[in-house]
């Protein structure tokens, strides 16, 4: 009897064990991830305004379809990424985000921002030089310390009424992002 529970729970924890490992290899061998849909887009170092969702069509993204999105991809391996600029006054977000599609940092206009986006994001390494005084910052500029190079940021925008929704993706569409040029 007693060999008959070893065996049985060798069994469990052998069952066990490899359950884990097939799920946490799983996301790693998928073919389509966070990241591959975001670089559809071609958003490198500049502001993408993303096609406004239509109902009954796809929405690979799951985007809300009242809000303007503006999208950019940045790789801080280049150097310190900024996104500059000024917003409509309505409702905004802004968050940033790791390959794997995991918020890193977010702000909202409500976070006693304003209008202005005035955001400086910096790597480890990066961020030690800033500490050093060997990199120069504007005064009021927002630091944020991305714990990875490859990132993208997703700004929401909220028009009052449908027909505020273009001027509010030209407005979104003038904000700069990437290095410093």
């Amino acid at each position: 009897m007693i060999r008959f529970l070893l065996w049985l729970v060798g069994g469990v924890l052998l069952g066990g064990i490899i359950h884990i490992v097939v799920i946490l290899t799983l996301p790693m061998l998928a073919e389509e991830t966070t990241w591959s849909r975001v670089s559809a887009f071609e958003a490198s170092n500049r502001m993408v305004i993303l096609p406004p969702v239509e109902a009954g069509q796809p929405n690979p993204l799951g985007l809300d379809p009242d809000l303007v999105y503006g999208l950019c991809q940045l790789d801080l391996a280049e150097g310190p990424a900024y996104l500059r600029g000024t917003l409509p006054d309505a409702f905004w977000s802004l968050a940033l985000f790791n390959e794997a599609g995991i918020v890193i940092y977010s702000t909202t206009n409500r976070d006693g921002i304003g209008q202005t986006v005035d955001l400086g994001i910096f790597n480890a390494a990066q961020t030690r030089l800033l500490a050093q005084q060997q990199l120069d910052i504007e005064e009021g500029l927002l630091v944020v310390e991305a714990p990875s190079d490859k990132l993208f940021a997703l700004v929401r925008l909220s028009p009052p009424h449908q027909v505020m929704r273009t001027r509010f993706a030209e407005r979104l569409g003038a904000i700069s992002c990437g290095p410093r040029g």
